[in-house]
């Protein structure tokens, strides 16, 4: 499992995550990245150029983000730089398996990359500490489902919630 911490709060934060293990390992989601960039955009804009180097670095970092966080990051390069031209591109990468949404108790959400690889979280709903799991829903039970709604079920997502053991410590006291 794989561990990253979520800061709380609403006050300004960085876009870095030094808790990531290794740089390496988020190479090749970084140019997926760019490759679906240049795949997607028939013009090569400055705006997109800005937003897909910054999501390959994000990438490579490891960091955790919110689509906000992002483009008021790219908003202080660009100050012409739309909210919708952001939210967009986020929702093709999420769209096309690149990005991952995490998800809170509370209903908020980060984003994060994984590069097509199928990722589980388990999220504490004190601090917002972030885990990945390595468990995945049987085939059988996934079956079952489609038989049972008559769907045919292509993918699926599996949110975990709960208390982290240093926030536990903390309530008890």
């Amino acid at each position: 499992m794989q561990s990253r911490n979520h800061p709380g709060g609403s006050k300004k934060r960085e876009l870095k995550n030094p808790m990531m293990d290794s740089k390496a390992s988020s190479a090749p989601v970084a140019a997926k990245i760019r490759l679906a960039f240049e795949e997607q955009s028939r013009r090569k804009t400055r705006p997109r150029n800005r937003i897909s180097r910054r999501l390959a670095e994000l990438a490579a970092s490891g960091a955790d983000f919110t689509v906000e966080e992002l483009w008021r990051d790219l908003k202080q390069l660009d100050p012409h730089l739309r909210r919708s031209t952001v939210f967009r591109a986020v929702e093709m990468l999420v769209h096309q398996g690149l990005l991952n949404r995490v998800e809170f108790a509370d209903g908020r959400h980060t984003c994060r990359a994984c590069g097509n690889e199928q990722n589980h979280h388990l999220t504490c709903v004190r601090c917002h500490r972030v885990v990945d799991v390595d468990i995945c829903l049987p085939t059988e039970l996934l079956a079952e489902v489609g038989e049972q709604t008559g769907f045919t079920v292509e993918g699926h997502s599996l949110f975990l919630f709960g208390q982290c053991a240093e926030c536990r410590k903390v309530e008890s006291g």
